[in-house]
Order: structure tokens, then C-alpha cells, then sequence
């Protein structure tokens, strides 16, 4: 039998990317004359990628942005993101001795994030934590992704782990509702990139910090699913 596996989502789950994330997108907007971002009004994006960061800061100071430009300004923001991480993201607290935990019970750990999965790779890395993963896909992992529950299924089996014997972590909608269409328990950080309450989405379980994330809860939440 496959070992039990915990899936986590990366921005806003598991680390706290947005100082960083927040830089890049001020480096592009200075490329182009715009004024810095405040960090408390763009902060909801920052799950949401470069992409979509670039465009509500467009929106918030009521510029023009052709598609071109965005494509431009999107590159120099993974450039720019990629060449300095990384930089101030951390892991939530808690977050380490959570996965020792999970490690130590059994559980494999896996990661599948909408994050480029070489940025991903190089994110853990220099944090010191790729290692324990069994695998870490991004959005250029498959030919699909979040919300797309290929994405989740295939990242477990990448990982050797079984659907049926899983549980994900995540912080946005995108995450619930991906679990939820792969049949998979869902636990919600309510401390992430959400823009509305994760009790909005109706995730399995919710946390407010890492020390809540126990074995036992894995373990009950598959429980239930194969009861």
C-alpha cells in the first residue's frame, strides 16, 4: 500500500513570499514610472501571480496597459524574481516542525503550486527544504493546472503517494476547490494570499498556525473519506 501523502500549496501556505513578490512587482512598476505599490492593498494578489499583481497595480493607478507591455513587464518581473530569491520569504511559523511530524508518522510530502515549478524548486532549495519533498510541480509541470484536479491527482502519484490516502493544503479558493474535484480532503490556512475568509470556500478543515496541523488530523480527514 502507498504511504498516506499531504499536498501543500506554496505562496501563502506554506511560505511567505509576498516581501518578495511585492519587490519584483515594484522593480517592473519603476521600469515604467509608476509609483511603488502599497504593500497592504496589493498583498491580496500575491497568490494570484505576477501576471495578474502587475495588472491591479495598473488598475489601481488608473494607467493604460497594452498586452504587449504586460508580457514585457511580466518577464522582468520573473527575471528579477528569480534572481534574488530567497530574499525575505520564510516558512510560516510552525510549518517545519509540522512536516517533521508528518515525515516521522509516515506521510510523504508533496507540493503543487501555480508557480512556475522551477521557481518552486529554487524557492525550497534556498530555504533548505526542497529535500523533503517527494515531489514539487508547478503550473509547467503538466499540461494543466489549479484548478484543474489532474493537477493534485498526478502531483501525488508523481510523488508515490495514492489520491485515496491524501490530504492538501492550501490558502485560496483555487486550492479548496481543486481538492474538492479530485475528492480530496482540504485543510485552509486562513493567514494565506485569500481574498475573501477561507470559511467562504467550505474547506474540509481550517487553521490559523502550523502547531494545528497534526498527525491525527491527516489522519482523521482520510479516515473519513475511506469510512
Amino acid at each position: 500500500m502507498s504511504k498516506p501523502i499531504v499536498v501543500f500549496d506554496l505562496d501563502g501556505t506554506l511560505v511567505d513570499t509576498a516581501p518578495d513578490l511585492l519587490d519584483s512587482l515594484n522593480h517592473c512598476l519603476g521600469e515604467t514610472g509608476l509609483q511603488k505599490v502599497d504593500p497592504v492593498t496589493l498583498r491580496r494578489y500575491v497568490g494570484q501571480g505576477g501576471r495578474v499583481m502587475i495588472e491591479r497595480a495598473f488598475e489601481a493607478q488608473q494607467k493604460l496597459l497594452s498586452p504587449e507591455q504586460l508580457d514585457w513587464l511580466v518577464g522582468i518581473f520573473i527575471e528579477h524574481y528569480g534572481a534574488n530569491m530567497p530574499g525575505h520569504s520564510a516558512l510560516y511559523e510552525g510549518a517545519e516542525q509540522a512536516m517533521e511530524d508528518l515525515s516521522s508518522a509516515g506521510y510523504l510530502l508533496a507540493v503543487c503550486t501555480n508557480k512556475f515549478e522551477g521557481l518552486s524548486v529554487n524557492l525550497l532549495a534556498g530555504l533548505g527544504q526542497s529535500s523533503r519533498f517527494s515531489a514539487i510541480c508547478g503550473s509547467d509541470t503538466f499540461a494543466f493546472r489549479k484548478p484543474d484536479p489532474r493537477h493534485l491527482v498526478e502531483t501525488i502519484r508523481k510523488a508515490g503517494g495514492d489520491p485515496e490516502r491524501a490530504v492538501m493544503i492550501g490558502d485560496s479558493q483555487t486550492d479548496i476547490n481543486t481538492a474538492k474535484a479530485a475528492g480530496i480532503p482540504v485543510i485552509a490556512v486562513d493567514f494565506g494570499y485569500s481574498d475573501l475568509p477561507v470559511a467562504t470556500y467550505e474547506p474540509s478543515r481550517i487553521i490559523s498556525h502550523y502547531r494545528e496541523l497534526k498527525v491525527k488530523l491527516a489522519d482523521d480527514l482520510i479516515g473519513a473519506v475511506n469510512a
